[in-house]
C-alpha cells in the first residue's frame, strides 16, 4: 500500500517565520508576509499537486479565511488535488452540510474530504454563537456524523437527539463519491466518536510511543464497534540535503520567536481546554530547551502556534527513516507543512518522496502507472 502525503493551505497567511495562531490564540503579524490569497494559495496548490501530494488540509476558526469557500475558489485553479476541508459542526445544519458537500463533489470531480473539527475552546465558540460545554459538543458530533451519513447514503432522516433534530431530510442528489472524514481528538468521547463515525484518525506528532498508544486505543474502540479506521498524523517538515542544513533552518525559525510572543501564546494555550493541546504543550513545557524530543522531531513549532507543534526535521534520508517509523506503527496517511509553505513542499516533494519511491513506499498518485520508477535526486 503506498502511503498517501497531503500539504496545507496556509488560509491564515504564509511567512519565511512560523505564523501562529489557533486553539484561542490569534495569528501573528508573520502571516501578513505573504496574505492567503486566491492566487498565492492556488499557486501551493498546484505545487503540491504536481509534486505527488493527495490533499490540502485547511484549518478552520476566527484566525483564518472560511475553508469552504477558499477551497471552493482555489479548486477551480487546481485538477486533481484534493481538499481536506475543515469544518466545525456546531456552525451549519447537518442537512446543509451533507447538501454543500455533495455539490462540492460535483463541481470539482470529487476531490472533497471532510475534517471535522468539534472545536477545544468554549469562548472561540460562544463568539460564533455555540454555548455547548465541551464534552456536549462532542456528542452533537456524533449526532452530526449518522445524520450525515445517513444522507449520504440516499436515506430520508428522521432524527430526534439530544442536540440536533431533523425530519423529512434528504438530498436531491448524493455525492459520488462520498467525500471521506477525518477526525482527531484525545479525549475519551473523542475515542468513541472516532470509532463510530469516521474513516481517517488523525493525531498530532508526538513522538512514536505516544502515537502507538493511541492508534491501539482508537483500533480497539473501533472493533467494538465492528468497524475499521485508518490512521494519519499531522505534522510540520523542515528537510534538507544535509542534517546541518535542516538544523540550522529550525534554529532559524527559533531565533525569530520573540519572547513576549512565547509567553503570550503559551499563557493562551496553557487555558485551552483540547486534551491534545495540552499533550502538545506538555512536549516543550514552554520553554527554548530540550526542544528535540525524540529522533528528528522538534517541538519548537509549538512555542508560538497553537495544533500541531511539531517538526519532522533531518536529511531528506532521515525524515524518510522517520515516517517509515510512524508508518510501522500504522500511520498510513501524512498531512504535513512547513514554512513558507511553498518553498517547502518543494524541498519534501523533490527530497524525501523520491527516497520512499524508491523503497516502493510511495508511487505519485497521478503519474501514469507505466512511468518508471522514481529515481533519488543528486545532492551535492
Amino acid at each position: 500500500m503506498s502511503l498517501t502525503f497531503h500539504w496545507f493551505l496556509p488560509t491564515n497567511g504564509d511567512s519565511r517565520h512560523v505564523v501562529g495562531g489557533g486553539h484561542g490564540t490569534p495569528a501573528t503579524a508573520f502571516g501578513r508576509n505573504r496574505p492567503p490569497t486566491v492566487a498565492y494559495l492556488s499557486q501551493i496548490a498546484r505545487a503540491a499537486e504536481d509534486l505527488g501530494f493527495v490533499g490540502a488540509l485547511t484549518p478552520t476558526g476566527a484566525w483564518c479565511e472560511d475553508a469552504w469557500l477558499t477551497t471552493a475558489m482555489v479548486s477551480q485553479h487546481t485538477e486533481r488535488l484534493k481538499f481536506l476541508v475543515a469544518f466545525r459542526p456546531g456552525f451549519v445544519s447537518p442537512t446543509l452540510a451533507a447538501q454543500m458537500a455533495s455539490t462540492f463533489q460535483r463541481q470539482t470531480g470529487g476531490r472533497l474530504l471532510l475534517n471535522v473539527v468539534t472545536g477545544g475552546e468554549s469562548h472561540e465558540q460562544r463568539a460564533y454563537g455555540d454555548f455547548l460545554d465541551k464534552d456536549a459538543r462532542y456528542r452533537r458530533t456524533g449526532e452530526f456524523l449518522q445524520i450525515v451519513r445517513d444522507l449520504w447514503e440516499g436515506k430520508t432522516v428522521d432524527l430526534s437527539g439530544e442536540h440536533l433534530q431533523v425530519e423529512d431530510a434528504r438530498l436531491a442528489r448524493v455525492p459520488d463519491p462520498v467525500p471521506e472524514v477525518y477526525f482527531g481528538g484525545s479525549s475519551p468521547i473523542a475515542g468513541e466518536i472516532a470509532a463510530r463515525h469516521v474513516d481517517v484518525y488523525l493525531t498530532w506528532g508526538e513522538p512514536p510511543a505516544q502515537v502507538a498508544e493511541k492508534i491501539a486505543w482508537v483500533r480497539g474502540l473501533a472493533a467494538k464497534e465492528g468497524r475499521t479506521v485508518r490512521f494519519g498524523i499531522r505534522l510540520h517538515v523542515i528537510t534538507r540535503d544535509t542534517a546541518e542544513q535542516a538544523w540550522t533552518e529550525a534554529h532559524k525559525l527559533l531565533d525569530g520567536f520573540d519572547p513576549d510572543t512565547v509567553k503570550s501564546v503559551q499563557a493562551g494555550l496553557a487555558r485551552s481546554e483540547s486534551e491534545g493541546q495540552r499533550r502538545m504543550l506538555a512536549l516543550h513545557g514552554g520553554s527554548r530547551e530540550d526542544l528535540k524530543i525524540h529522533p528528528n522531531l522538534w517541538a519548537g513549532i509549538g512555542l508560538v502556534r497553537g495544533g500541531a507543534g511539531t517538526a519532522l526535521v533531518g536529511s531528506h534520508d532521515e525524515v524518510a527513516e522517520r515516517i517509515k517509523e510512524y508508518h510501522a506503527l500504522g500511520i498510513d496517511e501524512f498531512v504535513l507543512s512547513g514554512y513558507p509553505h511553498l518553498e517547502e513542499a518543494y524541498w519534501f516533494g523533490e527530497g524525501v518522496l523520491p527516497r520512499l519511491a524508491a523503497q516502493g513506499l510511495w508511487q505519485h498518485p497521478f503519474a501514469p502507472t507505466s512511468a518508471p520508477a522514481a529515481q533519488v535526486p543528486f545532492t551535492s
